[in-house]
């Protein structure tokens, strides 16, 4: 009696295990924010026990989400702030779809994120301050959107950043000097916004370093 009881408990909690998975809720919640034309997020389903199944999803050993790769899939809509609960997530990868709406500031709460790109969208609003707590971040790509604003100095606290391509938006304001705290910079594109003032000499001291592109 005791073994079936048990049986029957497991049962229980793989039937609802779905809505318990709270990466799978999150991305769920954002696929119901997206408009999908194209049925890219069909396999999308959140009767499943984990998300790892699903269409351009990865997950690691623990079934933990650590890749969303939807790059030119033809989606718009918003990112919802829920994203940043995703603490796994190593690579997200939203590039070349229309994606409009702000960059939501819980992005920063990503803290094992290595790459971002969220280029070739319509995004508009202000780069949020909080992306310089992402250490590990690698790759930041933002390039071909709509933002607004100043560049964030707290970009200069990503001293793991290979690449940071912020051009062609409509960013204002100087350059800001930290950026030369990011020794293993090799790409830095800022062009065709409206900048102003300078190129700190900090940043151009890089050159000695890793950068290669300016």
């Amino acid at each position: 009696m005791a073994s079936q009881f048990g049986v029957l408990s497991c049962l229980l909690a793989l039937a609802t295990l779905a809505s318990c998975n709270t990466e799978g809720d999150i991305l769920y919640k954002q696929r119901l924010a997206w408009k999908d034309p194209n049925n890219v997020l069909q396999t999308w389903d959140p009767t499943l026990v984990n998300p790892c199944t699903w269409f351009r999803i990865t997950c690691n050993n623990d079934n933990s989400v650590i890749r969303v790769d939807l790059g030119n899939a033809g989606l718009s809509g918003p990112l919802i702030p829920d994203i940043g609960r995703m603490r796994n997530l190593q690579y997200l990868e939203l590039y070349s779809n229309s994606l409009n709406g702000t960059i939501p500031s819980t992005l920063g709460n990503l803290t094992k994120l290595v790459s971002l790109d969220l280029y070739q969208n319509k995004l508009t609003g202000a780069i949020p301050t909080t992306l310089g707590a992402i250490r590990a971040l690698r790759f930041l790509r933002l390039y071909e959107n709509h933002l607004t604003g100043h560049i964030p100095t707290s970009l200069g606290n990503l001293t793991n950043l290979l690449i940071l391509q912020l051009q062609k938006n409509a960013l204002s304001g100087s350059i800001p000097s930290s950026l030369g705290n990011i020794k293993t910079l090799g790409s830095l594109k800022l062009n065709e916004n409206k900048l102003s003032g300078t190129v700190p000499l900090e940043i151009m001291s890089l050159v000695i370093s890793a950068l290669t592109e300016l």
